[in-house]
Parts: C-alpha cells; structure tokens; sequence
C-alpha cells in the first residue's frame, strides 16, 4: 500500500484548483441508469468512488466513456441484474443505484453497502422511502430486493431525518413514479441541489431541492443532458484549514462562499481570514489561531466531514475547545492518532475535549477512514520532524492528488509505493 511522507514546518502559499464534489459525482452517476439516454458529467473529481461508481454503471450494461474531467455514460443498453457485495464492499454510495434500477427496470437486487466504518448509517430510510411510493421491499442474504413491476406513484414522502442519500433516493425514485411526490424533512445539501440540477436536465421535473421541501411532478420522460459538478466544498474547507494550519495563505480556484458559510463563520472566528477572490475564495492567517467549539449539523450547519480537519486545527489553538458530533457516532477514530502525534484530546461518548498549544511531532500514523487521513496530513503539515501516514488508499478515495496539489504549494510531502 502507498504511505505519504511529510516533514512539516514549511508555511503554504500558492493556488489551488477545487475539483469537482464526489458526493454530487456520486448519485449522478447512479441517476444515469434512469434513462435510456446518455448523461455527460463535466467536472468530474478523479478519485477512486468516482472510478467504482463508473464500474458499478458500467456492471449494469452501460457504456463509460472517460475524458480527463468527464465522462460520458450511455445506459441504452443497460440491465438490472444483482450489484453484488463484491462490487458495493467499497463504499456505501452504490446503495444510490437501487432507486434507479428499480424505477427503470421495475425490480433491482442491491447488497447492502460497505465503505468508511464511521458509524451505522442504516438504509431503512431509503427503503421506506421506496415503499412509500408503492415498491415491494425484502432483505434476503445481505441484499435489498425491491420490485414495482406495474411502476410506481407519486406520494408523500416525511423522512425521520435529512438524510442526504435518503433524500436522493427519494427524488430520483420520484422522477419516474406516476404523478407528485412531495418530500419533506429533505436534506438542503449543494450536492442535493446539484443532483436536482442533473435530473432536470435529463427531463425530470424537480422543484425546491436545497430546502427541506422538495416537489417532484414524475414521469415526464428523459432526453440526452449535459451536467457541469459543482466545486467540492468538503475540498475547500479541507485547504482552507491547510492555509489555517500553517500560518499561510492559499487561493482556492472555484470554491464558493456560499456553500461554506458556516465552515467560514468558525475560521474566521479562529483568527483566519476569508475573503472572495477573482477565481474563489482566499484564506489566510498571519496572526495566532483561536480556540472554537464546533457542533457538526445537517446544511447549513457544520458538515462532519470537515470535523477532523477542525480537530487538527484545534491542536494548534492555545486553549480549549469542545468538538461535538451529532451525525455519525463513530467519527472520532482518527483521534488515537493524533494523539501519536502529541495530540491532547478526550474523548466522552461523541464529545472530544481538544487541549491545544503544545507542538506536534512527526511518527508513524495509520489512516482509519477518508476524512481521518486528510486529518492526519494537516497535523503532520505543522509536526516537528517526519511523519509517515500509512494506509493512504482511504485518501484516494475523495481527494484528486492531494500531495501533488500540497507541493506545488510549498509542502514537503511525498508519496511512497509500495
């Protein structure tokens, strides 16, 4: 397996361009087994969900054709057949194949899901989702069986909570069910939004994606489309707190303001400056970091994926912070590692207690999960001496050559093979 390198100390300065959000890439990939007509996605991030994803489709009977940031998916000759364990092990968002292949095909076999062991995540919002709208769901041998062979039709939709893959579930199920569906408690997610965007461009007729309540008028049949990804703002908050961390100052070319509002309420609170550059945003600190407590929420509120990145950020604030987390309650496994890197943090139930002000220094650290790995780095950026992250494939999975990126900014990292 591959292991990153870093000796930190060095202060990053420079550009950086975002690429496109894998969580939106993810579900529109999924939504290219609607139709029988072909879906070109612009923008798209190069990391290894993007590539299953693409694998998963194509496993169906799709035909993939890959650019450099694109990709061109012709599901004309598509099938429902199983998505074995075997394909889905890799990440849970396979299980966004389900509502597709059930709307298209009537029936749809899906194992349930694997991917970062951050915590349950059950899919029982999905399935009810599902049977909401009229299809027959059953759990057989570890996969989900569902089938609607007369088609399905338009209702009311109430999820428990706003689920972001619920959500999407949801819609796209609803853009071939017969009449409205009307889905409320929705998550208000970019990437929910943007997926909206995708399928209204492929004909459907999506209304109030981005509010937690989302009208859907269905089977209104498709046509060919082409769909830009939005900029990844999980990405940019991840460089905005590399500029934090090490005292510098980054350009993050396509970040936008407006799906980072809260990420930026607690930078700037920290002490880091933020302001709207020509090409996104700019983020620099040259003054001492602030402690800040930080709750992680459903948009708009803080997204959990950039709790570990804060948690680094912590470790180098003079003082105490609390870091709570409401979305996933096993998130905090990066924190035995940062505590090998001299980390002072205690945990309680889903509640970390962060001590910082004392100096980092570089060992030998282990990956857990996607965000936990770019956690690591950013602390390893301002260690004392070397540091070796190992199991670093978790980081491939969301970030499109991150130690590239970090060194043309100033960063000594270096990617090892195995």
């Amino acid at each position: 397996m591959d292991k990153l390198r870093i000796v930190g100390g060095q202060r990053l300065q420079g550009a950086v361009t975002i690429s496109g959000a894998k969580n939106a890439a993810l579900p529109q990939i999924a939504a290219s087994l609607l139709s029988a007509h072909p879906l070109e996605l612009t923008n798209l991030p190069a990391v290894t969900d993007v590539d299953n994803m693409l694998a998963v489709v194509e496993r169906h009977g799709a035909e993939v054709t890959r650019s450099a940031h694109g990709a061109r998916i012709d599901t004309g000759a598509a099938v429902s057949k199983e998505t074995s364990y075997d394909t889905v092990r890799r990440m849970r968002a396979t299980m966004l194949v389900l509502a597709p292949l059930l709307a298209r095909f009537g029936e749809a076999r899906v194992s349930l899901p694997g991917g970062c062991a951050i915590g349950a995540r059950p899919v029982d919002m999905h399935v009810k989702a599902l049977a909401t709208l009229g299809a027959d769901i059953d759990i057989e041998n570890g996969l989900i069986v569902a089938s609607a062979p007369k088609g399905m039709n338009g209702a009311r939709i109430v999820l428990g909570s706003p689920s972001v893959g619920a959500t999407e579930t949801a819609m796209m199920a609803a853009t071939a069910a017969r009449g409205e569906t009307e889905i409320l408690n929705a998550a208000r997610e970019p990437e929910v939004a943007d997926l909206a965007a995708c399928l209204n461009a492929m004909g459907a007729h999506v209304e109030g994606a981005g509010t937690h309540r989302i009208l859907i008028e269905g089977d209104r049949g498709w046509r060919p489309a082409t769909h830009d990804i939005i900029p990844d703002r999980i990405e940019a908050g991840t460089y905005a707190v590399a500029a934090a961390i090490t005292g510098g100052q980054l350009e993050l070319t396509h970040a936008r303001l407006e799906h980072l509002a809260s990420v930026v309420q607690l930078l700037e609170a920290a002490g880091v400056s933020v302001w709207p550059g020509d090409r996104g945003l700019v983020v620099a600190r040259d003054g001492p970091l602030r402690t800040v407590d930080i709750t992680t929420e459903p948009y708009p509120g803080f997204p959990t994926d950039l709790q570990a990145q804060f948690m680094a950020l912590m470790c180098c604030a003079e003082g105490a912070s609390l870091l709570r987390e409401t979305v996933f309650e096993n998130r905090f496994m990066h924190v035995p590692e940062l505590m090998r890197l001299g980390a002072n943090i205690t945990l309680q139930g889903t509640t970390a207690l962060v001590r910082g002000g004392e100096p980092l220094k570089g060992a030998q650290v282990m990956a857990t999960d996607l965000r936990a790995s770019v956690c690591l780095v950013l602390a390893a950026l301002v260690c004392d001496g070397e540091t070796t992250i190992n199991r670093i494939y978790h980081l491939d999975r969301g970030y499109e050559q991150l130690d590239r990126k970090l060194h043309l900014c100033g960063a000594e990292i270096e990617r090892i093979s195995a």
